[in-house]
């Protein structure tokens, strides 16, 4: 798990192809450090497991799911990544929730100054945009963003000067690929809110978890 507040930028160091997986290197201090092999990192929103850290890098195995579902394709010797360590029961949660587990894809169609902030306007299907509500939450590349608009074809954030600074979000420019995790907590409503959920085959006598059973046991 992670928080969305991104830690340190990271530059791909190398990448070794396989038949249709990557070895990736990426060149990082403060998100090295007390990291083990089989540790997670961040990676512009993608959790990766560390196969191998030495001074001044870290590497990570990246599967071909992961490359059909994220930006990755997108990654060159040289790009600059976000990097965030895993969270830790001490930290404080900054951000949001956010799995490292990309939900899909977005492209950057616009993005407009305003005062001292940017607007980053996002294209994305409505397999996504379900997820999102106005004032709710979105990683994108690993950031923890608030939604400050939606419509059935677009979403709106607000990049504020630090998080624009901290960040590789400034550095894109319109046609450029975001990684989109939606609102984790969000999912999760939705598959126990399925109003055609049937009973639960696994365990007998076990009713299923629908809007009638909510009311009955005073959720709603």
């Amino acid at each position: 798990m992670f928080t969305g507040i991104i830690e340190e930028i990271g530059t791909v160091k190398q990448l070794v192809p396989g038949r249709v997986s990557y070895k990736l290197t990426v060149s990082a201090d403060k998100v090295i450090e007390g990291t083990k092999v089989g540790d997670s990192i961040s990676t512009n929103g993608i959790c990766l497991t560390v196969t191998s850290v030495s001074s001044g890098s870290f590497e990570a195995d990246v599967m071909a799911e992961t490359v059909r579902r994220t930006s990755f394709s997108s990654f060159r010797t040289g790009t600059r990544v976000n990097l965030e360590r895993a969270l830790t029961l001490s930290s404080r949660l900054g951000g949001h929730i956010v799995s490292g587990h990309i939900d899909g894809t977005g492209k950057i169609t616009d993005m407009t100054r305003e005062d001292n902030a940017v607007w980053v306007t996002v294209e994305t299907g409505p397999g996504l945009l379900r997820y999102m509500i106005e004032k709710g939450s979105v990683a994108l590349d690993g950031v923890s963003l608030t939604l400050a608009y939606v419509d059935d074809s677009c979403f709106k954030v607000s990049v504020i000067p630090h998080t624009g600074e901290e960040t590789v979000l400034l550095t894109k420019k319109p046609g450029d690929l975001l990684n989109i995790e939606c609102d984790l907590i969000g999912k999760y409503v939705e598959k126990l809110l399925m109003t055609e959920a049937a009973p639960d085959k696994e365990t007998p006598g076990k009713a299923a978890i629908d809007m009638k059973f909510l009311a009955e046991n005073g959720f709603i």
